[in-house]
Formats: C-alpha cells, sequence, structure tokens
C-alpha cells in the first residue's frame, strides 16, 4: 500500500464501512464543534469528511493546523448520520473517524481563500495562481480543458489525421500580429520569431505529400489581452487536408465540434449542421462578421424609405442624400413598455459614440400610425414599406440609425446585442454555431485608397480562375470561412492559393513586387513550385472551445498560468531584466529612454 494513502478522497463508500484507511490532502475546511473537530480534507478528486473528537491526542495539535495544510489522516470509515449525509459530494454518505494524522506540507496565512470561490483581484489570483487553481471551479476548468484535449486528439485519429509538430523557433511574419522575436547566439544580429501560427509549416507538410494534418499548436502573438484572448500564447487545433474543397473542412470541423459539444456540456445545439452565411449578408442582417444566431433580432436596411416625398424626417433624410444608409432593428410586441426602456436605449447609443436611435412603435387605431417622438414624420404608405421591409406588424417597435456603413455596421451589432439582452431574449443554454463564407479577396482602405488583402492573403480565389482578368479586385470573393459560436469567432480558415502564377498576380494587386513576394514568402512560394496539392485547413481556438464549455466569460478562467492585461506574469516575474553577460553573448544592447 502507498505510504501516504490508500484511497482518493472521492472514494470511500458505505462498502468501505469499518475499514482502516489513510487519506492525503489539504485542508479544505474545519468546523469546530466545540467537542469535536470536522475536517474537510481535499485532493484533485474530492472531498471525504474526517471527524475527531476532544478525547483524542491529536484533537488540539489539528484545532491549530492552518487551513491548506497538506496532511495525512489514517482512521475507521463510519457512517453518516442520516440528517448530516450531503448528497453535494461523491462520500456524502460516510465520514473518517481520525485515529492519527501527520502534516506532510505546512502552510503560511493565505492571501486569499482557497474553498471559496468568490472573487478576487486579478493581481492577487495571479500571483498566487497555485493556490487560485485549487479552488474547485477553477480546478474543474482546467480538468475539462485536459479532458477536451484528450478527447480532440483521439476524434481526429478516428479521422484519419496525423499529428506532427512544426518548429517553434522559426522566421518572422510580415503578415498579422506582431511577433515575439528571440536573438540568436549562433548568428549575431538575426533573430527567430515565435510562430503566430504553423501556417507555412501546415502548407508545407501537404507539399511534402503528408495528406490529413493536426497539432494542438502553441501560437504566439504580441497582441493586447481581451476576454476571449490571452496576450503572448494561445493553443489552437491547427489542421490541414489535400486534395479538398471547402465542404470537405466543413465536414470534418462540424463532426469534431458536434460530437466535443454534445460530449461536454448539456446545453442543446441549435443546429448539428451549421449554417452558411455569406460575409455580405452578416454584415447587413448582424451588423457583424461574428453574429450570435441566439439573438433573433436582424437589422434591415430601409434606406430607400427615406427617399419617399411622404417621410418628412430631414436630418436622416439629408444624411441619406450625402450618401449614408439607414438601418433598423425590429423588436417584437413592445407597445407595452415605457417610454424609459425606449429612451434608455437611445442614451446608450449615444454613449457608444453614435448619434443615438431614433424610434417609433407601429399603432392602430382608425388606421395604422407611428408612436413616438419620430412617428409623426411617416407616412400610412412608408409605415407600410417599413413594416413589409422588416416582417414587422403593429405593436412592434422600430430602432434606426443613419451613419457611413462602418459605423452604421458597429452601432447596429451593438444595438442589437443590447435591445436582446435587456428583453431577455437570448437563451443561455444553447450552442448556435455558423459559418461565415464568402469573405471578400481585397478591400480598400479608407484613409489611402489602396486595396489590401481583407483577411488571408494565401487563400485561393472563387469562380472560374482561367478568366479572372482582376480588373475589379474588390468584387473577388475567396475561399475563406470563418466559425463563430454564440457571437464568439472560433476561427478562421481557407482553401488555400497552391498555384504561384495565381498568387504572385494576387500579390500584385495589393501592391507586392514578384521581387518582394520572393523575399518575404521564399520557403512558402518555393515550395509551391515542386507541384502542391490542393489544400485547405483551420485552427480553432481551444482555450476559446473550453471557455465556451465552461460557460466562463474571460479566457483566463480556463487558462492554467496565465498573464495579466500587460502581459505580465505576476507569479513568475517575467517579463524580467537580463544580466549583461547574457546581452553580450548575444550581442544586445539596451537602450534606455531618457
Amino acid at each position: 500500500m502507498n505510504k501516504y494513502r490508500s484511497h482518493n478522497c472521492n472514494e470511500l463508500r458505505k462498502n468501505d464501512l469499518d475499514k482502516e484507511i489513510s487519506v492525503s490532502g489539504w485542508i479544505n475546511r474545519k468546523r469546530d464543534h466545540g467537542n469535536l473537530l470536522f475536517i474537510d480534507l481535499r485532493d484533485n478528486y474530492g472531498i471525504t469528511q474526517c471527524i475527531i473528537d476532544k478525547e483524542n491526542k491529536n484533537f488540539s495539535q489539528l484545532e491549530k493546523t492552518q487551513l491548506e495544510t497538506v496532511v495525512k489522516i489514517t482512521g475507521k470509515v463510519v457512517n453518516r448520520s442520516n440528517e448530516t449525509i450531503n448528497k453535494d459530494i461523491e462520500t456524502g454518505e460516510i465520514e473518517v473517524v481520525i485515529s492519527e494524522f501527520e502534516i506532510l506540507g505546512t502552510c503560511k496565512e493565505l492571501p486569499m481563500p482557497v474553498f471559496s470561490d468568490q472573487e478576487y483581484a486579478e493581481e492577487i489570483r495571479l500571483k498566487y495562481r497555485f493556490l487560485d487553481l485549487r479552488r474547485k471551479k477553477i480546478h474543474e476548468n482546467i480538468i475539462l480543458r485536459s479532458k477536451v484535449i484528450s478527447y480532440i486528439r483521439d476524434e481526429m485519429t478516428k479521422l484519419g489525421f496525423l499529428e506532427f509538430q512544426t518548429p517553434i523557433l522559426t522566421s518572422s511574419s510580415p503578415e498579422g500580429a506582431r511577433d515575439f522575436l528571440v536573438p540568436s547566439r549562433l548568428n549575431p544580429g538575426k533573430f527567430y520569431a515565435l510562430p503566430q501560427a504553423p501556417q507555412q509549416f501546415k502548407q508545407l507538410i501537404m507539399v511534402s505529400g503528408f495528406d490529413k494534418y493536426f497539432q494542438i499548436a502553441p501560437c504566439f502573438r504580441d497582441e493586447d489581452a481581451r476576454a476571449d484572448r490571452s496576450p503572448g500564447e494561445f493553443y489552437q487545433l491547427d489542421l490541414e487536408m489535400s486534395f479538398v474543397e471547402q465542404e470537405d473542412v466543413f465536414n470534418v470541423v462540424e463532426t469534431l465540434l458536434v460530437n466535443t459539444f454534445k460530449k461536454f456540456s448539456k446545453k442543446k445545439l441549435m443546429n448539428d449542421k451549421f449554417p452558411k452565411i455569406s460575409y455580405t449578408e452578416s454584415m447587413l442582417k448582424y451588423g457583424s462578421d461574428k453574429p450570435d444566431l441566439r439573438n433573433p433580432l436582424i437589422i434591415n436596411d430601409i434606406t430607400e424609405v427615406f427617399t419617399r416625398e411622404d417621410v418628412s424626417f430631414e436630418i436622416f433624410k439629408k444624411l441619406v442624400k450625402s450618401g449614408s444608409n439607414v438601418r433598423c432593428i425590429s423588436t417584437k410586441d413592445t407597445k407595452d413598455k415605457p417610454r424609459s426602456f425606449f429612451d434608455n436605449i437611445d442614451k446608450w447609443a449615444k454613449e457608444q459614440g453614435g448619434s443615438g436611435l431614433a424610434y417609433f412603435t407601429f399603432e392602430e387605431n382608425d388606421e395604422l400610425s407611428a408612436k413616438g417622438p419620430i412617428g409623426k414624420f411617416f407616412s400610412k404608405e412608408a409605415l407600410l414599406e417599413i413594416m413589409k421591409k422588416t416582417n414587422s406588424k403593429v405593436g412592434d417597435s422600430i430602432f434606426m440609425a443613419c451613419s457611413k456603413q462602418s459605423d452604421l455596421e458597429k452601432i447596429t451589432a451593438l444595438a442589437r446585442d443590447k435591445i436582446a439582452k435587456d428583453l431577455d431574449l437570448i437563451d443561455d443554454n444553447i450552442f448556435a454555431f455558423c459559418w461565415i463564407v464568402d469573405y471578400p479577396m481585397f478591400e480598400k482602405d479608407e484613409i489611402t485608397n489602396k486595396i489590401e488583402f481583407s483577411h488571408n492573403p494565401f487563400s485561393m480565389p472563387q469562380g472560374n480562375l482561367s478568366d479572372k482578368d482582376f480588373k475589379d479586385p474588390l468584387d473577388i470573393l475567396a475561399y475563406q470561412y470563418d466559425i463563430v459560436c454564440n457571437g464568439i469567432e472560433l476561427s478562421s480558415g481557407a482553401i488555400r492559393n497552391h498555384k504561384p502564377d495565381l498568387m504572385y498576380k494576387l500579390f500584385s494587386i495589393a501592391g507586392y513586387s514578384k521581387a518582394q513576394v520572393d523575399e518575404k514568402f521564399s520557403g512558402m512560394i518555393n515550395a509551391l513550385s515542386y507541384g502542391a496539392p490542393p489544400h485547405g485547413g483551420i485552427a480553432p481556438g481551444i482555450d476559446r472551445i473550453v471557455m465556451l464549455l465552461a460557460n466562463e466569460k474571460n479566457i483566463r478562467e480556463v487558462t492554467m498560468f496565465p498573464m495579466n492585461q500587460n502581459a505580465q506574469d505576476l507569479m513568475m516575474k517575467a517579463p524580467s531584466d537580463v544580466s549583461q553577460d547574457q546581452l553580450k553573448e548575444l550581442g544586445l544592447n539596451i537602450r534606455t529612454k531618457k
């Protein structure tokens, strides 16, 4: 028998009654009832209640022992009385009467409690992350993460994928986010970069003749933190497939995600087969390419209504004449909502930097009219046209905004979420996945008017490539796609451009010369010149998948050792200064700002 324990803290049951056992773990809680001391002993697996009476020689020492001390307890398993049975834990029908105990690891005064899941300041939680990770909720989150990754690995293997590891030290990428750079000692003045993603390597794996690759890949980007993005590093399920079309990638990812989410969550899936929404449609109907489909509200364009002579809302009419558009959100059966509901949403929109949201409610007394501050500016016929465009009826309300397209998309997307939350329209017990497809290959910079890649420059353009003259690059669509769940983007992917001549042509539209492409993407362009198969892939974010499954709002809650908002590891004190000897060896000098 192991000298520390005969059982884990979740194992003891009624069939162990009268056994002499030993358990080891952390003192989670103590309850002193005078003549009796109750101790909840915790290990990775669960909790066992232990009890000692005042007559025992160890009573006074155990009474003084600090919470979170690591102890070994030896004793006899007995029944709990009916009134003290705890159905919330697996060992809730028994307890251990302590005969002996031994301190295995002492504990100083705690900077934060472990047995409670109450919120604590980020600085304390991250500085003492090893304590934070002992807490029940986050401990279970990290175990969930491990199980999800193991399950994904098994499923990918069943789907015929092989797991390969790609380099961590690589070359700097001229596209995407900022690189983390690593100086080379053996090549003074030159730098490696940590990979933002294994993008080029996984394509090279396909060129190398392997058919299906995957990897739980660490990725490094010098980006600012967000609730759904860790600063510095994150993990993704990186996959690539040869001789595939877009639908082949969709089938693999849908199968994997449906199985994973059904296994690890009790929430329902809105669709087992994920709907496909074009980028253009998504930006119009949801104001975003990351739509939350649990939200039933739809955005409609009603710009044409403001060209009618029987509409006298002059503020919007003047803006429409100068090139602005009008989009609106229809809310169902909100006629009985108080004026404060509408005014608060208008006020909120102004706080977001917009000009507010105009509104009215359809009503019918003798004839159709609109109730609200701007209702009088619309004729019956204009209201009927709005009702038709928005699929509205009497009793529904319209919130509308007028602006340039990018600003309009931003405020209507935010308003759609805000109104849905205020009306309690979103079911938190659903996962709603969708694909966003048909991204434009190029976009025009609003300031410089320069044509740029809108998404992934290595994507394959759609259509008959032999007929492409590229006279209208903004009309070119690409085989690029995002997968979104509950308004969170899990991944971007694409069918890759495997044709060097086509790649040179596309890059020339974005202002790159052939020499620049050869210099910046030499490894890729060279490899594609030696017989590359059609291929494509995607890379869903592991951290975001686990965040959704754990029902957490912040990615920090599913990451074992995250950094803070300033990309600092408070526990290990990184980043840190290095010695002059180390700098000298690397041929570096630190230049301080005056």
